[in-house]
């Protein structure tokens, strides 16, 4: 009763992809949505809204989905879920407040290899203490040597005259919403195998982003004045239904994947669409065309070396 079904590891690599191509077209969404009202943390609030109205119109239409949010409510009042599951949202939060801060400025490839470093580091962190709904997995050399490709691919991405057109804090920023996007991909999967239904844990993520970016946003405007009135194009507010498709796919794929190897897979579709982005609408800072090549070379290495070589074993957790 307890058997798992695992998907086939290119399929599961494709739908991490699919996800870090997803999360490239948000980041610029969010960067544009940022710049024009003039308050990065108050486009992240209306993009997780957005996101939150969508599962409130979803979930009631999904029976599954009714189930697992009953489920997931009973789990919260009688404390049979930890505390720390439902945390994704507050760092699904941090990422799309970064978005709206940096990715406009930066362009979305320079957002993003800041995005690769945060999630390689605590990806392979968290799949060793087993945090994540594929339990414990092993420290391989191969899953080393993808983190540390990855990382190089950072290291290329700084190099040149980058860090001289950027602030380092607008640099640094990336790399903490990729520390949260991790956690954010190991919560929210534990608390779907929890209460059986990924789109359930989706709903407590939203719920979770929305108020913690409601109060960051009253701070906010409380510090630096109302933002610009919302723009009228329907398209900057497509970043909410974005976010809904890839974290309801990631609390599902990161069961077959672990935390690391779904970074990496998200981090070639990431910035894969990153550089295509950049170079049909450029940002005010970015890497320069060789940077982008190498640093799609490098990435794409660093997932075939952490690709499973054999059966992995994964823990209930």
């Amino acid at each position: 009763m307890n058997e798992k079904r695992t998907l086939p590891a290119p399929v599961a690599l494709g739908g991490a992809v699919a996800i870090g191509v997803m999360t490239a077209v948000q980041a610029r969404v969010n960067g544009v949505l940022g710049v024009r009202v003039d308050n990065g943390i108050v486009a992240g609030f209306i993009s997780f809204a957005v996101g939150l109205l969508v599962l409130i119109v979803v979930i009631p239409c999904i029976p599954s989905a009714r189930r697992g949010t009953v489920r997931m409510w009973r789990g919260i009042r009688g404390r049979t879920v930890p505390f720390w599951m439902l945390l994704g949202g507050t760092c699904g939060a941090l990422t799309v407040s970064t978005q709206g801060i940096t990715a406009g400025v930066l362009g979305v490839s320079l957002f993003t290899v800041g995005v690769v470093a945060g999630q390689t580091v605590h990806g392979l962190v968290l799949d060793r203490l087993g945090v994540g709904p594929a339990g414990v997995v092993a420290v391989t050399m191969g899953r080393v040597l993808g983190g540390l490709f990855a990382l190089a691919a950072v290291a290329i991405s700084l190099s040149g005259d980058v860090l001289a057109a950027a602030p380092l804090w607008m640099l640094l920023l990336p790399f903490a919403a990729g520390v949260g996007i991790a956690w954010q991909a190991a919560a929210n999967g534990r608390l779907a195998q929890r209460v059986q239904s990924p789109i359930a844990a989706t709903l407590m993520s939203f719920i979770g982003g929305v108020v913690a970016l409601a109060l960051a946003a009253g701070v906010s405007i409380l510090l630096r004045g109302l933002p610009q009135p919302p723009p009228a194009e329907p398209w900057l507010y497509l970043g909410g239904l974005l976010g809904f498709a890839y974290i309801l796919l990631g609390a599902f794929i990161v069961t077959h994947t672990g935390v690391l190897l779904m970074g990496l897979g998200s981090v070639l579709g990431q910035l894969t669409t990153s550089v295509l982005i950049d170079l049909v609408w450029p940002a005010a800072s970015g890497p320069r065309l060789w940077q982008l090549i190498a640093m799609i070379a490098v990435a794409v290495l660093s997932v075939v070396v952490a690709l499973p070589r054999g059966r992995r074993r994964t823990g209930d957790g």
